[in-house]
């Protein structure tokens, strides 16, 4: 099975309402098998624009966990922390696999 990462590129717009999301949502990642690679961190743009000032990069086993932990019912009741205190995107994609 081929791993997928979920990258976000994340700008905080207001810090304290963001913090609910930031600290609930570790346990919902965990629970379907996923592991932060990156978690904000210090980043150096060296080609193009960033679409955040924050970098994420979350690896699950398979899309199918990725997929059930965004449609969780745990992640659903608090995404709204993360949409209303921040601007940016996210994007699934497979992992490579040269076989």
């Amino acid at each position: 099975m081929t791993k997928v990462y979920l990258i976000g590129q994340i700008t905080v717009t207001n810090p304290a309402g963001y913090a609910l999301y930031q600290a609930q949502v570790p346990k919902t990642i965990e629970d379907f098998g996923g592991r932060y690679l990156v978690r904000g961190g210090h980043a150096t743009q060296v080609e193009g624009r960033s679409q955040g000032e924050r970098n994420v990069v979350l690896e699950f086993p398979d899309r199918i966990m990725a997929e059930a932990w965004y449609a969780s019912d745990a992640y659903q009741a608090i995404i709204q922390h993360r949409q209303n205190n921040s601007t940016g995107d996210l994007v699934m994609v497979d992992g490579y696999s040269p076989n």
